[in-house]
């Protein structure tokens, strides 16, 4: 697999935006990706060094729209990528 399609988008919310202060960043990653695949990529893309990943594998889940039509929203992965001291991603400053 390519280095370039490990990374799908990076993920913005709250609590993504309290660990990037601990710089630490969560990116939504290709459901083959591995560790050591993120860690090449981000490193890769953004010229950083990377001290640790973790992958969290989010299931897939069910949910209703109105009262008959069901939807699914299919499993996918995401990557919390722990950056070394000092080092910051200019991406996804301002944001």
């Amino acid at each position: 697999m390519n280095i370039y399609e490990v990374l799908r988008r990076p993920i913005s919310t709250e609590k993504a935006d309290v660990l990037r202060t601990e710089s630490k960043y969560v990116f939504e990653v290709d459901r083959r990706a591995t560790k050591i695949m993120v860690k090449q990529a981000v490193e890769a893309a953004f010229n950083v060094k990377v001290v640790d990943v973790n992958i969290i594998n989010v299931p897939a889940t069910m949910g209703r729209y109105g009262r008959r039509k069901v939807i699914s929203q299919p499993a996918w992965k995401k990557a919390i990528v722990t950056l070394a001291p000092g080092e910051k991603i200019t991406f996804f400053e301002g944001v």
